[in-house]
């Protein structure tokens, strides 16, 4: 059966993960965004927002993870010739990693993104979707 996995013997650990994602749109919903002139305001710093706040609510979504004391969730945003790219980077000092926060952070700003550019651009897509790195912990640091 499912299970969380019981961390008290482990020892806290400076940890560290970066995930990223992109979603494509047109060229007019990407100009809007860049120009600001989104009807909903402030898209980027919303989904940055809403990307910060899914990492510290990820246990509340992911079943088995465990609720965790973040300690630093940057979300960061460049332009691509016709997507966003989105990374998100998580910290910690405890006793597991924070890959799932920092995959939820990419995700739900793609989604935000989505949701205040929808207007424009329904047939957006969010893609690749991936951990970049994780450092910290029993089993070693990680690379893409």
């Amino acid at each position: 059966g499912a299970h969380m996995v019981d961390v008290s013997a482990k020892a806290d650990t400076a940890r560290e993960a970066v995930a990223e994602g992109r979603i494509s749109m047109s060229a007019e919903a990407l100009a809007a965004i860049r120009a600001g002139n989104m009807k909903k305001g402030d898209v980027l710093g919303t989904a940055r927002i809403a990307g910060i706040l899914a990492a510290k609510k990820t246990s509340d979504l992911i079943p088995l993870c465990h609720p965790l004391m973040l300690s630093k969730i940057s979300v960061e945003f460049s332009y691509e010739t016709s997507a966003i790219r989105v990374e998100a980077r998580v910290r910690l000092n405890g006793p597991t990693g924070v890959e799932m926060e920092a995959l939820t952070a990419v995700s739900v700003t793609l989604l935000t993104l989505y949701d205040m550019a929808k207007a424009l651009d329904k047939s957006m897509i969010i893609s690749d979707i991936r951990l970049l790195s994780k450092t910290g912990g029993k089993s070693g640091d990680y690379r893409a």
